[in-house]
């Protein structure tokens, strides 16, 4: 599954290169004018063109000023900043790797070294007694 990614300023320049080699779309904020916007600017930018919002950015899982399933996704990269960037590649690569063919829609996915965490947003069931799934 081709994602579209924006890549946040707080994330190497080359992490974007990097997904776009993968197979991704992905854009820099820093090649489309918004180095040093806010969080809520980015997203907003994000969204207005359904890309998935990718950043190192704590702020991000916040779920109530970004609430699970009103956006296009949000993938927050928790790896150390003494690792190599190629190594925080890897593990980036490898999570979304894990991911693949499923819909990001408006999940909050957060990488850290070796795992990946998802919360995915509720879905009403229809004649099942309108459970949540």
């Amino acid at each position: 599954m081709i994602w579209r990614f924006l890549v946040d300023e707080d994330l190497p320049r080359a992490t974007a290169q990097v997904l776009a080699e993968a197979g991704h779309e992905a854009e820099d904020v820093r090649g489309v004018g918004l180095r040093g916007h806010s969080d809520s600017e980015v997203f907003a930018y994000a969204q207005a063109h359904a890309q998935i919002v990718i950043s190192a950015d704590k702020g991000f899982t916040n779920t109530l000023r970004f609430p699970l399933g009103s956006h296009a996704g949000i993938v927050v990269v928790r790896i150390p900043d003494e690792l190599p960037t190629a190594r925080m590649h890897q593990e980036l690569l490898g999570g979304l790797a894990s991911l693949s063919g499923k819909d990001l829609t408006g999940a909050l996915v957060i990488v850290e070294i070796g795992r990946v965490r998802v919360r995915w947003p509720f879905k009403v069931i229809r004649g099942r007694g309108d459970l949540f799934a």
